[in-house]
């Protein structure tokens, strides 16, 4: 049992970071990296799930690298404020992001935010699949999400 979660984890902490620099802004990374403590950066507040997923990712990818691994939260404006921290982090590979699809997909669409999601930032993989669920109340006459934006179109003031 151990050695399968050992196994899981691998995969999800090499799939659950977003390095904070496009490769054409990158330096070449030394052949002894890393050489010092990496940064993880988790734009949300202690305690979440997405806390508890860079906590687990980043035991896991220390044991792996054989490094220390900081979990950094910094949280605020939706996750916008440690995202424009990894954003404006230098490109060596010492500064990574746990990215959600709020902190790089919604919040640029509806905020204006001082980061290029796809300027500013590189996928290195993507391990967690974590379903979002759209629910209302049973009183609620919508049953799809169809009706429900059509009915709250109809209701502009509710």
């Amino acid at each position: 049992m151990k050695r399968n979660m050992q196994c899981a984890g691998t995969i999800i902490a090499a799939a659950m970071l977003v390095a904070a620099a496009s490769p054409a802004r990158a330096q070449s990374a030394p052949e002894s990296y890393p050489d010092r403590p990496i940064r993880l950066i988790q734009p949300f507040p202690p305690g979440g799930g997405a806390d508890a997923m860079a906590r687990f990712v980043g035991v896991l990818l220390s044991e792996r690298l054989g490094q220390t691994i900081v979990v950094d939260n910094r949280g605020g404006a939706g996750g916008a404020i440690g995202t424009e921290i990894a954003a404006r982090a230098a490109p060596d590979g010492y500064t990574l992001l746990m990215a959600t699809a709020s902190t790089i997909v919604i919040n640029p669409l509806v905020n204006k935010v001082p980061f290029d999601p796809v300027k500013d930032f590189d996928a290195v993989v993507s391990a967690a699949i974590v379903p979002l669920l759209l629910v209302v109340h049973p009183s609620v006459p919508a049953k799809s999400a169809q009706e429900l934006i059509a009915l709250a179109k109809s209701q502009p003031e509710r």
